[in-house]
């Protein structure tokens, strides 16, 4: 599905996207490999503050089930990032159906 090339040329650049989605953006924007991690880092920002707002509002069972979610989006990070550096481009639990970049 994704060049070898493209893999081994962009790896860092998938690393990346689960830390900072915006820099693929800009500096790897020729590669479907680095394009599909920065979605996945997307998202996974965009879950993160929804999750953070809509739970932050919301009193008590909100304020117990905020650092449960916050630890969920940190282990969907690292999923992710083990995923990039593996070369592989396996979707995110629960989110990485989503594609919000094409």
């Amino acid at each position: 599905m994704y060049d070898s090339t493209d893999i081994q040329r962009n790896k860092g650049m998938a690393i990346i996207a689960y830390i900072l989605f915006f820099v693929p953006l800009i500096a790897a924007k020729d590669s479907k490999f680095a394009m599909y991690h920065a979605n996945q880092g997307l998202t996974l920002f965009l879950c993160c503050v929804i999750l953070n707002v809509v739970l932050g509002i919301i009193p008590i069972i909100g304020w117990i089930l905020l650092p449960l979610a916050n630890l969920a989006m940190f282990i969907f990070a690292i999923l992710g990032i083990v995923a990039a550096a593996q070369g592989q481009a396996k979707p995110l639990p629960v989110i990485g159906a989503y594609t919000l970049l094409k």
